[in-house]
């Protein structure tokens, strides 16, 4: 059953180019956590912690690179004379039997690669799941510029991504910013994704809540104390759905990084890529014209309290598509898809063993067992960096 919550109404803003009015859900919002929370006083605490947590997937994937190819067309900031094509290190995480059939999961603006761990090791028996770090963020190198952070370079990210894998078409699961980048490479390159997993984002992005997500992330944040770490990430987590402690420590984990000269973790992203995001964000996505192009199959993952995906935006994308609709009760944008009852709709999907509806909505699975019980060999401090 959905959670009953207050909602705010909003104004058509044309000018903003706004093109869905409907009621927003009320931005203090936040589902139940389950299980017991975490109270870390110290790092050593948190080391220790992040050994069973993100231990767990020790062993199960490998870490990979390949050369990203930085296009001179893409590099608006640069003068004429000095414009050059360059090379940038991206880093992805590397699931599953390399013969299997290949998904590539792509996460948001401020994600990284191993957001997906728990969708990845549960997947991993059946398909080979490549999580990529957006350039700028997680592993992968930074560019030279602010300016040549957009949605372009993504969607041209993307493309190179699929041809390093074997130029073979692709499944692409793209959460927010990543469901963006995918729409842009299935409409004009549709040779290169098969079927297309939606993870809450839409051809249509207010630029409201554009704007709200970019002055909250570009900024740079020192975290001297665990639990004030804990706290300003589980703050942004919030609409990720009510999913455990754990989970969130292991996203919390890898979204962040120990800086000497800092004191404390800091976020392992380039604060010019959050900061271009911004700028970008002052006015609507809209991506209906290609949206017009893509062909393929979709699932559109949706978050029945998101405040990107409207109801209006569901509809239109609907209009002859092949699009199956999952609904997610009391979770928001975007959801982490850690929940083992997601993950089994996503693999149904995936394997063609999915009902003829085409509009479902997926309760929540109980809790993943606690950790203390689970026979399992935890990581070595010195894997976890």
């Amino acid at each position: 059953m959905r959670s009953s919550v207050n909602t705010v109404t909003i104004a058509r803003d044309d000018a903003a180019g706004d093109t869905v009015p409907a009621a927003l859900f009320d931005l203090a919002w936040e589902p139940p956590v389950p299980g017991r929370r975490r109270v870390l006083s110290n790092w050593n605490d948190y080391i220790a912690m992040a050994s069973e947590v993100v231990g767990r997937f020790h062993g199960q994937f490998k870490i990979a690179h390949f050369d990203y190819r930085h296009p001179a067309r893409l590099q608006p900031g640069t003068v004429r004379r000095l414009k050059r094509p360059y090379r940038v290190n991206v880093a992805y995480a590397d699931w599953g039997p390399p013969d299997a059939p290949l998904v590539i999961c792509c996460g948001g603006v401020a994600s990284v690669a191993m957001r997906f761990n728990y969708l990845a090791s549960d997947l991993k028996a059946d398909f080979r799941l490549v999580c990529m770090d957006w350039v700028g963020r997680g592993r992968s190198g930074w560019l030279a510029a602010e300016a040549d952070y957009s949605l372009a370079t993504y969607a041209e990210q993307l493309r190179q991504m699929i041809q390093h894998l074997g130029d073979r078409p692709a499944t692409v699961l793209g959460s927010s910013l990543g469901g963006s980048a995918a729409i842009e490479v299935a409409a004009r390159q549709p040779k290169l994704i098969e079927r297309l997993i939606l993870n809450d984002v839409g051809p249509h992005i207010a630029a409201r809540r554009r704007r709200r997500r970019a002055e909250t992330l570009s900024r740079h944040y020192v975290f001297r104390e665990p639990a004030d770490m804990l706290r300003r990430v589980g703050a942004s987590q919030k609409n990720d759905g009510p999913v455990s402690d754990d989970v969130r420590f292991n996203l919390t984990f890898h979204q962040t990084r120990w800086s000497e000269e800092e004191g404390g973790r800091v976020y392992r992203h380039d604060v010019r890529a959050l900061q271009a995001y911004r700028r970008d964000a002052q006015k609507s996505l809209q991506q209906w014209d290609q949206w017009r192009h893509v062909r393929c199959p979709i699932l559109l993952i949706h978050g029945m309290q998101s405040d990107v995906l409207f109801a209006a935006t569901i509809r239109r994308m609907s209009r002859g598509k092949d699009l199956t609709l999952m609904h997610l009760p009391d979770t928001g944008h975007a959801p982490l898809l850690a929940d083992r009852n997601q993950i089994s709709f996503v693999r149904d999907w995936l394997l063609g063993n999915a009902c003829a509806e085409r509009e479902w909505t997926v309760l929540h699975s109980v809790p993943r067992e606690p950790h203390s019980v689970m026979s399992r060999p935890f990581a070595p401090c010195s894997a976890l960096g």
